[in-house]
């Protein structure tokens, strides 16, 4: 059966709004607005869900809202104190104004991903090396602020930057290994000199204590000799007490005193 012009007519038009229709009609995840452009101008952001827009004259650009995580190349730089190091980063950001995201820069990753990699050797180039490697906190809170401040104008976020991996010259650390070696040693003559230190404290109060209470030293002996004891291997030398060497003494000048005196006593009767 032969269609009519009419008809044919009729269908296109339906296929024409059809078309029309399923292009007018966009939707957008949670995660993402859309950015809508009317002849050329910036009307604002929609979305998430589904929304209309006039086809033809209206264009929609997505843009994603999720934080993304952008890998900084290894930078090679030489620090405050002229040591040549490679250094490279990671930095977490996010679009919060994606109207400014989409008509302020041409690409904001990529943009940022410049200002990340300029940032980071301008920062370390100010750094000393000891600083670089010990104080890493500090120089990942410069970092973000700085690159913060220069992405805002491009409705980023930037939520932190964190320094990955610090390589230094083989040369560099032998140095440094030679150094922390040094520096330990330096610390256990320092204990060993401590500890020498206190011992003789330690010895000139027990000597205090022991001239002003003599059977200290006989008590000591007595626990020294039963220390020696319990291994019958030793040969143990058992030594006169203080007192009775005193008595001894004290003896023999009495009899020396007595015998003197005979002699005088007896030479006067002759």
């Amino acid at each position: 059966m032969p269609v009519s012009a009419g008809t044919l007519v009729l269908g296109i038009v339906l296929l024409f709004v059809l078309i029309l229709l399923a292009s007018s009609i966009k939707i957008v995840k949670e995660y993402e607005r859309a950015v809508i452009f009317r002849l050329g101008r910036v009307v604002g952001a929609r979305g998430p869900g589904l929304f209309f827009i006039i086809p033809i004259f209206e264009k929609a650009v997505i843009v994603d809202l999720r934080t993304r995580v952008l890998d900084v190349p290894v930078q090679e730089t030489i620090t405050k104190d002229n040591v040549p190091v490679r250094v490279n980063a990671v930095v977490y950001f996010r679009v919060v104004d994606p109207v400014k995201a989409v008509t302020q820069v041409n690409n904001y990753i990529m943009a940022t991903s410049q200002i990340a990699q300029t940032t980071l050797r301008s920062v370390i180039g100010q750094a000393h090396l000891d600083e670089l490697l010990s104080e890493r906190e500090k120089l990942n809170m410069q970092l973000q602020k700085i690159i913060d401040e220069a992405t805002d104008p491009w409705g980023i976020k930037v939520s932190t930057v964190e320094i990955k991996d610090v390589e230094l010259p083989a040369g560099m650390q032998k140095a440094m290994a030679r150094q922390a070696e040094a520096e330990r040693e330096r610390r256990a003559r320092i204990l060993l000199a401590e500890a020498e230190k206190q011992a003789a404290e330690k010895l000139r109060e027990a000597a205090e204590i022991i001239s002003e209470h003599p059977m200290a030293l006989q008590l000591r002996t007595l626990q020294t000799i039963s220390d020696v004891a319990s291994d019958k291997s030793n040969v143990i030398v058992l030594t006169l007490p203080m007192e009775m060497l005193k008595l001894f003494k004290s003896v023999g000048e009495a009899a020396e005193a007595y015998k003197k005196k005979a002699e005088k006593e007896g030479t006067g009767k002759a």
